[in-house]
């Protein structure tokens, strides 16, 4: 059994919880049926804006929620953009700037650890 794609509201008059697979639209975001998000803060469907942090496409990292997880008011999901690497002289991001520095722009990964994709699942 699956929730119809369009519901995005499990309960009547409550804008504060979501099903969060309704309202993704970045591919590398993957969630299960039913899990759901909770704001009472923010919109919950800018879930994406809000709680998936530096995410950026050239990484090609996933975030895979499982079916059935709840997930509470204000988690973040941080992705490798965040960690600046520690395998060089300095953790600097210098490769963030290729243009300036006339570097290629191929290597800007190398400015964090990558640490892989994140998977969220449900017991």
């Amino acid at each position: 059994m699956t929730i119809p794609e369009n519901k995005i509201y499990p309960r009547t008059g409550d804008k504060e919880t979501i099903y969060l697979k309704n309202v993704i639209k970045n591919p590398n975001i993957e969630v299960g049926d039913y899990t759901m998000y909770n704001d009472f803060v923010n919109d919950p469907t800018l879930f994406e804006k809000n709680n998936v942090l530096y995410h950026y496409p050239i990484n090609h990292d996933k975030l895979i929620i499982g079916k059935f997880c709840s997930i509470a008011c204000g988690a973040k999901f941080l992705f490798n953009s965040a960690n600046h690497t520690l395998s060089s002289l300095s953790t600097y991001p210098f490769p963030l700037f290729f243009e300036e520095w006339n570097l290629d722009k191929k290597n800007v990964t190398q400015s964090w650890d990558n640490k892989g994709d994140i998977d969220v699942v449900s017991f």
